[in-house]
């Protein structure tokens, strides 16, 4: 009894215990609502009453969820909706074979194309009743016209034009040990030369652009200085003048300020923190024949090292100008590498690069014919550069008229590029493009410079392969007779008959009907041709 009036006394306190517990939870999860709820409310009124999106004011709160969607909307598709051929500016295949070569594995795929092979535009390589034996070695290719003292033999495929400064150092570091490694070029971009271009070893290009960092006055001038001190560095390899890139012809490129630190500052003599704009046009010359001439003096300060110029052709009477003041000076460059319009690893204006300059194929076979029918091909080797990636990608491309290609994008593919298009942003996921230090921590050298290595190589051999498969023993014998072009459905035309070509020096005898208005309109003495003149 005594124990009962006990529990029946104790039982009123438990429950007002219980009861400040509950409320204290109640307490803790209505502020936890509330607090939540204040902020929501704190943004729906924002959103109603700012005035710089009708979207928010209109539908305040849900509107963010639209932001949210199109701020993923790039990885949704690029894991989920697209097909494995249709992505862009690179499919999932291409991208997909590049890892797999840097990786060592192969490259193949089971159960046929998933490819639409009758879709016009599709270009097909001739395959020959007689294969030959595939190469042994990877052919060279001769750089040096007669003009040149010190001639270099360059791989079929290369590193194209990334600047210290858009990429990170380690990326660098990793591409120009690959390039040791393999035995081929690395050209270093307009951004100068760096301690992380020099430090490996590898072969370089060194790439003088509109900005002429790593050799330049304090007002942005060509210092002769400069540039024969550095281009005197054993691994410099050649000289390449850049006129323009593919992604955006005609303006300078831009290195926001957020990644010159101070050592990049320093390797292009400009101030630190600084957003970097290169002008649109070079200020040591304004002529065809100026370009000549500056070209001979650069080959001159170099010590007879190789020179050539890199531009994304536009005008084909701009070009023919160039050849006639090659005529006249009784010089050429030593090479040329076109960059396609489809090319560029840095930012560009979307206006540019959708629709500003030709296409890799039109100013290959531009360039390629210019030096046939003006007698210059013989000296000058041509450099193709624009979403190479394959071994198909280079045999089409020496088949149009290239001696060799380089490659950019492909490249970083191979250091782990993951294809995210943040590359001006300095927020590169996988610290290729980006001088974050967080970020590129997390790029390993060692590893990498393998991975360019492996991929370099594999591409060459796949390249032989083809052409073992094609009949040809070596790229001299590639043609345009053996692509074949899809016109339409049920027509295929080779490319020996859809474009035409000239003769070796048939511009000089009398040019023929298509060309003779842009060769009598090419003026040496000026890039815009004669008043009056048509395109």
């Amino acid at each position: 009894m005594t124990k009962l009036k006990t529990m029946t006394f104790a039982l009123p306190g438990a429950l007002a215990v219980a009861g400040a517990a509950a409320a204290v939870t109640l307490s803790a999860w209505w502020w936890a609502l509330a607090v939540p709820m204040v902020l929501l409310l704190a943004v729906a009124v924002r959103d109603a009453t700012q005035r710089g999106h009708s979207l928010l004011r209109n539908y305040p709160l849900l509107g963010h969820f639209r932001f949210a969607l199109e701020a993923v909307r790039p990885e949704i598709q690029q894991y989920f909706v697209e097909r494995n051929f249709d992505g862009r500016p690179f499919d999932r295949d291409t991208r997909t074979i590049v890892y797999e070569r840097a990786k060592g594995t192969d490259a193949e795929e089971p159960f046929g194309t998933e490819r639409d092979l009758y879709e016009p535009g599709r270009i097909y390589l001739t395959p020959s009743m007689a294969p030959r034996p595939v190469a042994e070695e990877p052919p060279r290719v001769r750089i040096g016209g007669p003009h040149c003292g010190r001639p270099y033999e360059m791989a079929l495929l290369n590193v194209s034009a990334m600047s210290f400064g858009s990429l990170s150092a380690q990326a660098v570091t990793a591409l120009n040990t690959g390039a040791r490694r393999g035995g081929f070029a690395h050209d270093t971009g307009e951004g100068g030369l760096s301690e992380y271009h020099l430090r490996p070893g590898g072969d370089l290009v060194w790439e003088i652009g509109t900005g002429y960092f790593g050799c330049r006055t304090e007002d942005g001038r060509f210092d002769e200085r400069q540039f024969a001190e550095k281009a005197g560095h054993d691994q410099v390899k050649c000289l390449s003048l850049k006129l323009s890139q593919g992604a955006k012809p005609g303006i300078g490129g831009v290195l926001p300020g957020s990644k010159v630190n101070a050592e990049i500052a320093a390797v292009r003599g400009v101030p630190e923190g600084v957003t970097v704009v290169s002008p649109p046009y070079h200020t040591a010359f304004s002529t065809p024949r100026g370009l000549v001439r500056f070209l001979a003096r650069m080959r001159e300060l170099a010590d007879g090292k190789p020179v050539g110029f890199k531009l994304c052709v536009g005008s084909r009477r701009e070009f023919l100008a160039v050849c006639k003041a090659m005529l006249d000076e009784g010089t050429t460059p030593d090479f040329v590498v076109v960059d396609g319009a489809e090319g560029g690893t840095g930012a560009a204006p979307l206006e540019f690069a959708d629709r500003v300059g030709l296409p890799l194929t039109d100013g290959l076979i531009t360039v390629h014919n210019a030096l046939v029918g003006t007698g210059l091909r013989d000296r000058i080797r041509i450099g193709a550069s624009g979403k190479v990636a394959t071994g198909a990608d280079l045999v089409q491309r020496l088949a149009q008229g290239a001696d060799y290609a380089n490659a950019a994008r492909s490249m970083m593919f191979a250091l782990g590029c993951i294809q995210a298009q943040r590359c001006h942003t300095n927020t590169c996921p996988v610290g290729v493009a980006t001088q974050d230090p967080r970020r590129v921590a997390a790029l390993d050298v060692a590893d990498k410079a393998a991975r360019v290595h492996r991929y370099q190589e594999a591409t060459v051999k796949s390249a032989l392969q083809i052409m073992a498969a094609m009949g040809v023993d070596e790229p001299g014998q590639l043609h345009p007779g053996l692509l074949l072009h899809r016109v339409d459905t049920h027509t295929v035309r080779s490319g020996a008959e859809l474009h035409e070509w000239l003769a070796p020096g048939e511009l000089l005898g009398g040019a023929p009907r298509s060309w003779a208005a842009d060769w009598a309109a090419a003026d040496p003495d000026r890039f815009t041709g004669r008043p009056g003149a048509t395109c």
